[in-house]
């Protein structure tokens, strides 16, 4: 199984979405929740390429990038491979 890290917020609509896909297909995740800790949102800025918003998700060394990405992913049938590597 593929590793899967998503910088999220506790607050945030979207990263309760995506954890609830991920959730859903039975699959780890590391989760990094950056509220209040401005040196960990900079950290993932800086991997993210410069992306700001939350969440952004890993799946391995490839950067998903947000929800809508990940939600792509699985209506193009890709999630599942990727996940399995």
């Amino acid at each position: 199984m593929s590793e899967v890290t998503i910088y999220s917020s506790d607050y945030c609509p979207f990263c309760i979405r995506a954890k609830q896909l991920l959730d859903s297909k039975k699959v780890q995740y590391k989760e990094i929740v950056v509220d209040g800790k401005p040196a960990v949102r900079a950290d993932m800025t800086r991997l993210a390429g410069g992306r700001t918003s939350v969440p952004q998700i890993w799946i391995d060394d490839t950067h998903v990038g947000g929800c809508d990405q990940l939600m792509a992913l699985e209506r193009a049938g890709k999630l599942d491979a990727m996940l399995q590597r």
